[in-house]
């Protein structure tokens, strides 16, 4: 997958200061994120460049959003490209709302976030396929897609046509 936010250079303080707070060792996040150790001690010392997909789990495995964790407003995986349009906070749930385009005939898959959180897509133009692994749904322009996040997903251009969409991810607390 590629890496990613514009904001990355802030990661590796942002990821150790929250892995601190909580009191997690190095080896306990990398174990409980599915990383090496050795990605990790790099990441938090910004010599190794994050992929989204390592950033989907230490953030999932410290219990927070994505954004909590980046700065950037651009985020680039293997396929779908999103643009951070707003972050708020609303009872008992964190909100985080993008612009979300997957190039025709491209997908993506994205690892676990933590429990509870949820995704919401509405289509404004092609054909997306989106949802868990082992059950994905498609849906077209006007449609709306919602999944449980805590399992491996994906995110798929079904045909010849770009998917334009938002997505919501909603993070309870």
């Amino acid at each position: 997958m590629e890496a990613l936010p514009d904001g990355a250079a802030h990661v590796g303080p942002r990821v150790r200061a929250l892995r601190t707070e909580r009191g997690l060792s190095l080896s306990e996040l990398a174990r409980r994120a599915g990383v090496g150790k050795a990605t990790l001690s790099g990441l938090e010392a910004g010599t190794r460049n994050p992929t989204l997909d390592t950033l989907h789990s230490v953030a999932a495995a410290l219990g927070v959003a994505l954004t909590a964790l980046v700065e950037g407003p651009r985020i680039h995986g293997a396929a779908v490209r999103m643009d951070l349009l707003r972050v708020f906070e609303e009872g008992a749930a964190t909100y985080e709302l993008y612009r979300m385009r997957i190039p025709a005939g491209t997908a993506q898959t994205s690892p676990p976030h933590h429990p509870g959180v949820t995704e919401h897509a509405t289509v404004f133009a092609g054909e997306l396929r989106a949802g868990p692994l082992h059950d994905p749904a498609s849906a077209g322009p006007g449609g709306y897609l919602e999944w449980a996040a805590d399992a491996p997903h994906g995110y798929a251009a079904v045909g010849e046509q770009d998917v334009h969409a938002s997505l919501l991810i909603r993070y309870p607390r």
